[in-house]
């Protein structure tokens, strides 16, 4: 039953991966945006195929992929090839390392973890990096299945707290979980559940805040774009931006009387 299974989710993962013909995409970013990367930033990319549109109705987001930026020199040592930088996990490859040419022609957005130690960085793309070579996770497939058509039939609002998106399995993953697995394995506050609590205090000391982590099965690509912890960057903006250097094409054609009005 299992190895059907595993032959059903497959053939649909094929079909789900091909391109949607009618996806077209906007705020793309240029190339040279990728030079403002560092090591443990978050890229999250709007999709173009039948499983992104998948997930990105599911989630209510334009994100549906999200890959981890490990730098050239850690991708090299993990045994990627020349150019490679990203560890992702694909759904027809599994957990591997990529280059930038995977995403160029994508909206994309970089989301950048705050706070976090140099040693705690390279603990983080290191645990990425030694993922590789895992197994995408399928089941995360027939959870969508069950989001979408749900037996037996419950509100929307209770669906997400009933599916965990993979098996758990450690040796296979998806994209979003293993990048927010790794981010725990440093504690690394991602959307925590928030508490309080008073239990084990002095009398007269005022409760704490505490927070509690999700399992990390049940992160999505949004939620690094949902994190208060995350820092989104914008590569147009980092060395400055003059919006009076801007030529518009509608300016260009009024008379120029008009434009000194």
């Amino acid at each position: 039953m299992n190895a059907l299974f595993q032959q059903v989710g497959y053939l649909l993962s094929c079909w789900l991966s091909c391109p949607s013909s009618w996806h077209q995409a906007e705020g793309r970013l240029e190339s040279d945006a990728f030079a403002c990367l560092q090591p443990g930033d978050v890229l999250l990319v709007e999709g173009s195929s039948r499983l992104s549109t998948v997930i990105k109705y599911f989630t209510q987001s334009s994100w549906s992929h999200a890959a981890l930026f490990v730098g050239y020199e850690v991708a090299q040592s993990a045994g990627g090839r020349p150019g490679d930088c990203f560890v992702e996990a694909d759904l027809g490859e599994g957990v591997r390392l990529v280059g930038f040419d995977e995403y160029l022609g994508m909206p994309l957005r970089i989301c950048r973890p705050v706070g976090l130690s140099p040693a705690d960085i390279e603990r983080v793309v290191r645990f990425a990096c030694g993922r590789v070579g895992h197994r995408y996770d399928l089941r995360n497939i027939f959870d969508l299945g069950r989001y979408l058509l749900p037996l037996p039939p419950v509100p929307a609002r209770w669906r997400r707290k009933m599916l965990a998106l993979g098996s758990g399995d450690p040796t296979r993953a998806i994209c979003s979980t293993l990048i927010a697995e790794a981010f725990q394995a440093v504690r690394y506050p991602i959307l925590p559940i928030e508490g309080t609590t008073s239990r084990m205090q002095p009398v007269g000391r005022a409760s704490r805040n505490l927070l509690t982590r999700r399992h990390y099965s049940l992160f999505t690509p949004r939620d690094f774009d949902l994190s208060p912890y995350f820092q989104i960057i914008k590569p147009k903006l980092i060395d400055g931006f003059d919006p009076y250097c801007l030529r518009w094409c509608e300016l260009d054609r009024l008379p120029s009387d008009m434009l000194s009005g």
